[in-house]
């Protein structure tokens, strides 16, 4: 499944598709005008074999760094498991000039922009979803997909134009779509850490399965 040759596989800065995100960001701005306060790229290595969705951008997270992930704990867990699984070189230090680099892997989002509360709303993520389609699309080398969450699953099965009854999210779920394999996670936020929901040793064994497979 291919996007339209007009989509280019990420946002543009000044993006207005979505009024509340775009007036939300213009707040953001505002308030803090040296942050990144806009769509934030992927990640990664154009030949990624391996491609992370996210949700979208932390308000003090990727949206002030720039970079997915970075500036945050889901950001502190992600890059130490990719380092210790070897799809990171580097030192991360929570900043995109830590010249941490991926191998293999690339990072994005479901949802490009910030949302209030870090709660995109359905035609948010339906909006942003021809970048995530666009995305996989530019990756030549792709092969596995591992979703953080229910909405990043949810959002790639659409994409993929499969039926969520049948792409059922679960932690550890494998998928065939699309012509990729699709894994799923409980997201890496600290709530669902903190909470036990996920725990270091759930987030290696999805990292492990995709690894071995």
């Amino acid at each position: 499944m291919s996007p339209a040759p007009t989509v280019p596989p990420e946002a543009p800065y000044e993006c207005r598709a979505c009024p509340r995100l775009a007036a939300y960001i213009d707040g953001l701005r505002a308030k803090e005008p040296s942050w990144h306060n806009g769509p934030v790229d992927s990640f990664g290595d154009p030949n990624a074999k391996l491609l992370i969705v996210g949700l979208a951008p932390g308000v003090t997270g990727a949206n002030r760094t720039g970079r997915p992930f970075t500036g945050d704990y889901a950001g502190d867990l992600l890059y130490r498991t990719l380092q210790k699984f070897g799809w990171a070189t580097g030192t991360y230090n929570a900043r995109p000039d830590d010249g941490l680099k991926l191998t293999g892997a690339m990072i994005t989002n479901a949802v490009r922009c910030v949302p209030p509360e870090n709660k995109p709303v359905g035609a948010e993520i339906n909006e942003c979803r021809k970048f995530l389609l666009a995305r996989m699309a530019a990756l030549p080398k792709l092969e596995t997909i591992l979703a953080l969450g229910k909405i990043a699953h949810d959002s790639t099965v659409r994409a993929l134009g499969g039926k969520l009854n049948a792409h059922k999210f679960g932690h550890g779920a494998k998928h065939e779509l699309g012509g990729y394999q699709l894994y799923s996670s409980y997201h890496c936020s600290r709530y669902n850490t903190n909470t036990k929901r996920l725990t270091t040793e759930m987030f290696d064994d999805v990292f492990a399965a995709i690894r071995d497979n």
